[in-house]
C-alpha cells in the first residue's frame, strides 16, 4: 500500500494523503520525480523495464522515475527511488530540479546529475528493472522512433540532454 501526500494546484500541501491506484480527488495533485544520470562522455544511463511491469513492459526509460510517497519531498523521493531502482546512493541536497513538468495528476520534477557509474556495481530492483546501459542522445532518439523507449516527446529527450550541464538561467545585461 503506497500513500501519496496531496497538493493543491499551486503545489501547496493540503495535509491529505491518497492511496495509489485510486482516482485522485478533483483539484488534488501528487509529486513524481525523475533522475537522469549522465556520464562524463555525455551518455545517459537508461534502464529497461521488466517484462511483467504494468505499463510499458520491456521498454527502455530514463535512469529512474517514481512517485513521492507520504513524507517525501521531491529530493528525498528522487534519492530513494534511485537507491531502490538501481542501488545507487545519490545526494541531491545541493540540487534542485532542472525541470518541473505539470501534468493532469501532479508535478514531475526532473533532476540531472553527471557521474561515471560502474554499471556492474549497481543492484537492480528485480520487480522493476531488468537491465541498464549507457546511451547517447542519438541512440535514445532512434530507440524512441523504433518503439523501444517509453513514448516521451522527442523534444523532452532533447531538452534533458540540452539541460544536463546547465546550472540555471543566465541573463546578460545590456549596457
Amino acid at each position: 500500500m503506497e500513500l501519496w501526500d496531496l497538493y493543491d494546484r499551486d503545489r501547496i500541501p493540503t495535509g491529505e494523503t491518497h492511496l495509489r491506484g485510486t482516482p485522485l480527488p478533483q483539484g488534488r495533485y501528487h509529486t513524481v520525480v525523475h533522475v537522469v544520470i549522465f556520464n562524463s562522455a555525455g551518455q545517459m544511463l537508461i534502464q529497461q523495464r521488466q517484462p511483467f511491469k504494468e505499463g510499458w513492459p520491456n521498454l527502455w526509460d530514463i535512469t529512474v522515475g517514481g512517485s513521492a510517497v507520504a513524507g517525501d519531498n521531491s529530493r528525498t523521493a528522487a534519492e530513494r527511488e534511485t537507491l531502490e531502482e538501481i542501488g545507487l546512493h545519490i545526494d541531491l541536497s545541493r540540487e534542485q530540479p532542472k525541470l518541473t513538468i505539470p501534468f493532469d495528476a501532479g508535478f514531475d520534477d526532473v533532476y540531472t546529475l553527471t557521474m561515471d557509474v560502474d554499471l556492474s556495481a549497481l543492484t537492480l530492483q528485480e520487480s522493476e528493472v531488468q537491465a541498464v546501459k549507457w546511451a547517447s542522445e542519438d541512440e535514445i532518439l532512434a530507440m524512441l522512433a523504433d518503439g523501444q523507449f517509453i513514448p516521451y516527446h522527442r523534444a523532452f529527450i532533447q531538452l534533458i540532454f540540452a539541460l544536463k550541464d546547465s546550472r540555471g538561467a543566465h541573463v546578460s545585461q545590456m549596457g
